[in-house]
């Protein structure tokens, strides 16, 4: 497995990252064990998760780190692995008001550290954004937050292109650290934003890819394989894009990507995971994407596009589907 160092940072991370958002929702801790398990083993070492994974869930509140922080005790993986939690995100029941006052990123990130059962954040990630709170507030807790060694480094998900930028110029004005990673929503597959449901949700567009490329911004894209669409149109397990997760990846951009993709399939030998995978990380700056496999078979499927070379020209062939 090929690893990248995310820029400015200590991190040397796997080119694939292991998602965790059903860990205690629809996967069991013993199953999530054994996906734990066969990423280390095939040589992944960066692990995503969120204080309000499997929340949406009745009964015991973060399970999802919490079953993260049992496999590293019993594994005795703490500091073998790097591990990137989110916080800050509203009330699940309450979206409309967000969170991220200095006492809830710090209460967040006090919680995130009890249910690992770690003694520092290797990297935290704000889950959402409050446009009318100040970046410069913000930069300046999660500054404090290392300050404090309860954080090495952070990053931010789902925030819109203009007050990443924002937050960048405040950091480098006041000589203050900024994000080291941006998440956002982002695969092969254009994804329809009306159809989503969540308005909270920012995917990668131009804009944002342009930022990117100028600042050298790690992405760690979530949904990295479209909940496996170009996969299960190829294997025919779904025939209607329009039926598939209402919709949100039907239209003309995807027939085409697909067409590309079988086109390359068949000029490479690379199988559509990999070939979906390759695109992301072939891009103009480090690009880590985050994977949600279901059961090993599907992680070790995942795994193989760890090794794969892909070019930049197959990757802009891919994306000039649109």
């Amino acid at each position: 497995m090929r690893a990248l160092t995310l820029p400015g940072t200590s991190l040397n991370v796997s080119v694939l990252c292991l998602g965790t958002a059903e860990f205690g929702a629809n996967i069991s801790r013993a199953d999530a064990f054994r996906l734990l398990d066969a990423y280390t083993a095939t040589g992944g070492n960066f692990i995503d998760t969120a204080k309000v994974y499997a929340d949406w869930r009745p009964g015991e509140r973060s399970i999802g780190e919490k079953t993260i922080g049992a496999w590293l005790r019993e594994r005795r993986n703490a500091g073998r692995v790097i591990i990137a939690t989110k916080g800050a995100h509203p009330d699940l029941a309450r979206m409309n008001i967000p969170r991220l006052s200095p006492r809830d990123i710090a209460t967040d990130i006090e919680a995130s550290l009890g249910n690992l059962g770690v003694d520092v954040l290797d990297l935290w990630y704000l889950h959402r954004d409050d446009e009318a709170r100040s970046v410069g507030e913000i930069i300046e807790t999660l500054n404090a937050q290392i300050a404090a060694g309860r954080i090495r480094h952070f990053g931010c998900s789902n925030w819109r292109t203009e007050r990443i930028a924002q937050a960048q110029a405040y950091a480098q004005t006041h000589g203050l650290r900024c994000f080291s990673a941006n998440q956002m929503m982002w695969s092969l597959a254009a994804a329809n934003s009306k159809a989503l449901g969540d308005p909270t949700l920012v995917a990668m567009d131009a804009a944002m890819a342009r930022l990117h490329i100028k600042t050298q911004l790690a992405a760690t894209p979530y949904t990295s394989q479209a909940h496996g669409f170009f996969h299960k149109l190829a294997s025919g397990a779904i025939m209607d894009a329009q039926a598939f997760r209402g919709g949100v990846y039907a239209g003309p951009p995807n027939q085409t990507r697909f067409a590309r993709l079988l086109e390359l399939r068949a000029r490479t030998g690379l199988s559509i995971t990999q070939l979906v995978l390759g695109y992301l990380m072939a891009q103009p700056f480090p690009t880590v994407p985050v994977i949600g496999p279901a059961g090993v078979a599907q992680l070790i499927d995942s795994m193989t596009a760890g090794e794969v070379t892909f070019s930049a020209e197959d990757a802009a062939y891919l994306a000039a589907g649109d």
